[in-house]
């Protein structure tokens, strides 16, 4: 199946991922999806990270019993080793953070199966921004293929991650999909 996501990827541009043994594919991102990106991840890099860890773009985590079932966060919080590492997936429990901004095209259905996947893969930290709403939510806490603990917010509000990267993220500048600056 990945040999398929790889050649999709390579003949449309599409991004392509494995999620539960399906196909998921999204569009390049658009300016406002990549203008969250780009203030999650200057946060992030302006913050004191823990000693060791850094921000990446592009990096995909494998599902550990299945490498061939994986998706690729548009952040990611790894340890340093990762610049170093041959392999293409990242290890799930080497993941201090995973950020998801969600696609105007993005289905509920698909927004959970995905988030269902963090949980199973036991990434500890995901953090799910919904610019067609203005909301984010903050998943902690995996066990046993479900975050035990999730806690909405609305653009505005900052998202206060868990050690070990206790940083505080600032939202109000994140712009929102649609007409309003918020996109609600």
């Amino acid at each position: 199946m990945r040999r398929i996501a790889e050649k999709i990827e390579a003949e449309t541009g599409l991004r392509v991922q494995i999620v539960g043994g399906k196909l998921v594919t999204s569009p390049t991102p658009r300016g406002k999806h990549a203008g969250v990106v780009k203030r999650v991840r200057r946060q992030l890099e302006s913050a004191a990270l823990p000693e060791g860890l850094d921000v990446y773009e592009v990096s995909s985590i494998g599902l550990p019993e299945d490498p061939d079932d994986y998706v690729t966060p548009d952040l990611i919080v790894l340890p340093l080793e990762w610049e170093e590492d041959e392999n293409w997936l990242a290890a799930p429990e080497d993941a201090a953070l995973a950020v998801e901004v969600i696609s105007p095209s993005e289905k509920s259905r698909e927004i959970r199966d995905k988030a269902d996947w963090y949980a199973v893969a036991r990434v500890p930290v995901l953090l799910v921004i919904d610019p067609r709403k203005g909301t984010w939510t903050l998943h902690t806490r995996p066990d046993n293929g479900a975050y035990r603990d999730v806690l909405p917010g609305k653009f505005g509000e900052s998202v206060r991650l868990p050690e070990p990267l206790a940083i505080e993220l600032g939202t109000d500048d994140f712009p929102g999909y649609g007409a309003s600056p918020q996109g609600v």
